[in-house]
């Protein structure tokens, strides 16, 4: 793997080594194997994740990461190029910016800021596999930076900070009866329109941090209940999802959604929180006056959320459209490979 070569290219080598959640080390093989013939980067390889900085002694370190996996091939490995184009499982989500990365890692050897480099595996499965937490138990030190740039595909925008997320499941209790005698029993799913109509009528914070407006939304995502076609049902289910600005903590969210949903018997999931946008921090502003434009904010959750727990200022920015990201003809525009590259390049050169 040459990592010299363009980025454009080896985008298209990383896509043909098939790297789906959790098996990762063929590709994680080929990356360690790149960087340890870098003579200016110290190299570590934690499971199928790989590490590199530079130890120049810059008064500041900026940390670029991206996940090596991704979700189920579907037809489309290897790749395949059509004009501008490059198709393949991960063009966008997200071995564009990976590739991008392991460039810069490749080409400049006197960085204004000292590099760290993440790699790592199991981002698109269930968080407690996820590669990232991992270092951060095993190698904290690693992850010490001034600003992490994450490489999630956010069409060359510069996406700051993220929504927490968290999942509730909200039961409704009836009594069974035979469907000929319903007025004997008590419709748990009827019960459960109440629940409907609180989030069909709930109104949705928009919040302004640091110019970038985060809007939240609570939204049933599943709704479950029926014992069987002649009987009214005891129990139904509404699985509800809360996406939250960043200035709520998870507990605050969650209590807000409790006040919601008031004399319902909720549970909660699992929950995520946030990240501020961390725009003021002077790394940061460097990086959006070399991209010269503005911040957006990020609309889901990301892995910045994990950086921004640890204190420290951390963006989304990479090449890939998020909304080809998991699809089957899943793309890259290879002209957003080479502008990430060069406004890479112009920050930390």
């Amino acid at each position: 793997m040459d990592l010299t070569a363009d980025p454009i290219d080896l985008t298209a080598a990383l896509v043909d080594v098939p790297s789906v959640s959790g098996d990762e080390e063929k590709l994680a093989d080929a990356v360690e194997a790149a960087l340890r013939a870098l003579p200016h980067l110290e190299v570590l390889r934690d499971g199928q994740a790989v590490l590199a900085r530079t130890n120049l002694g810059r008064p500041t370190r900026v940390l670029l990461a991206g996940h090596l996996d991704t979700v189920p091939i579907a037809d489309n490995v290897p790749g395949r190029r059509e004009g501008e184009l490059l198709y393949g499982c991960g063009t966008s989500d997200m071995k564009a910016g990976d590739a991008v990365f392991l460039h810069l890692a490749a080409t400049i050897t006197e960085p204004r800021h000292d590099l760290t480099l993440v790699f790592y595996d199991c981002e698109e499965v269930e968080a407690v596999r996820n590669g990232l937490g991992r270092i951060e138990r095993n190698h904290p030190d690693w992850l010490a930076a001034d600003l992490a740039i994450l490489g999630e595909p956010t069409d060359g925008e510069v996406e700051a900070g993220c929504q927490g997320t968290l999942r509730v499941e909200v039961r409704t209790a009836g009594r069974r009866a035979h469907s000929a005698r319903s007025w004997l029993g008590d419709n748990a799913i009827h019960r459960a329109g109440e629940i409907l109509r609180r989030l069909a009528e709930y109104t949705p914070r928009d919040v302004d941090i640091d110019g970038c407006v985060y809007r939240e939304g609570l939204q049933a995502v599943r709704i479950s209940g029926g014992v069987a076609g002649n009987v009214v049902p005891d129990e139904a289910v509404v699985t509800i999802n809360f996406r939250f600005a960043p200035d709520r903590s998870p507990e605050q969210a969650e209590q807000h959604v409790r006040e919601v949903l008031e004399g319902f018997d909720v549970t909660l999931t699992d929950r995520s929180a946030g990240a501020l946008p961390g725009l003021s921090q002077p790394a940061a502003r460097q990086f959006l006056e070399a991209t010269g434009t503005t911040a957006r904010a990020k609309y889901g959750w990301t892995d910045v959320s994990r950086f921004a727990a640890l204190g420290i200022p951390a963006i989304n920015y990479g090449p890939g459209d998020p909304n080809l990201a998991h699809t089957r003809d899943e793309h890259v525009d290879t002209r957003a490979i080479t502008r990430c590259t060069e406004v890479l390049t112009a920050f930390l050169s």
